[in-house]
């Protein structure tokens, strides 16, 4: 489902994001990437997303080679992958339901079909009754879980999740973990960058850890 050969990825002033690392993810993994700030996790997942091009080397996901991916194709590739920040970005000014309802909206999903998928998944995550809440009135551990209900509304192929919990407390991790892991459970693919060894203790999926640039350890 996602595999890279050789890739590198370099930037200005010769700054060796990743370097030639080869990965191979099979469809409904669950993996998590890890290493220290700066180790390239970040820039995997943006390759990936293709927010990103590779300086050397092929990446091919969902059988699509992503160096022959013409810019207007763009956006119809990346419906297939959610992608959860660290730092949530919702939309301050907007509720809940509409932070939400927007990822429909931006691909004209009709009306109906907006309105069941939007308590489908709010009801999925316990947070319908918040729908008309504002995110400065939710706990840290909520704004993330509407950060998740907004990348699977779509219902991705593949979830990218970037440091989700690096601004949750322990339970709030916790809970966004078991949230990822069900998640999978019922059959999308997620990658999760963290630095966080307790959350990766705590289940026995796959581990790669990359230290500057380069894949050190695959378990």
């Amino acid at each position: 489902m996602i595999s890279l050969d050789k890739v590198t990825k370099t930037y200005q002033r010769n700054w060796v994001a990743l370097d030639d690392v080869s990965i191979e993810i099979a469809k409904g993994e669950f993996v998590f990437i890890t290493g220290p700030t700066g180790a390239g996790k970040s820039t995997l997942l943006k390759l990936i997303y293709k927010d990103e091009d590779p300086t050397k080397g092929t990446i091919k996901v969902l059988d699509q080679n992503l160096r022959f991916l013409k810019h207007k194709d763009i956006p119809r590739y990346r419906r297939k992958i959610g992608v959860i920040f660290q730092d949530f970005k919702l939309l301050p000014d907007r509720t809940l339901e509409e932070n939400v309802a927007f990822a429909l909206e931006v691909i004209d999903t009709p009306p109906r079909d907006l309105k069941k998928k939007l308590m489908d998944i709010l009801t999925y995550l316990r947070l319908s009754h918040k729908r008309y809440f504002y995110p400065y009135q939710l706990s840290g551990g909520e704004q993330q879980k509407i950060a998740i209900a907004r990348a699977l509304v779509r219902d991705p192929y593949i979830l990218l999740a970037d440091e989700p919990t690096g601004n949750l407390d322990v339970k709030s991790s916790h809970d966004i973990l078991d949230i990822l892991l069900d998640i999978n459970y019922k059959g999308t693919t997620v990658l999760m960058a963290t630095h966080n060894q307790n959350l990766i203790k705590r289940t026995k999926k796959r581990v790669l850890r990359i230290d500057e640039g380069k894949l050190v350890e695959q378990s």
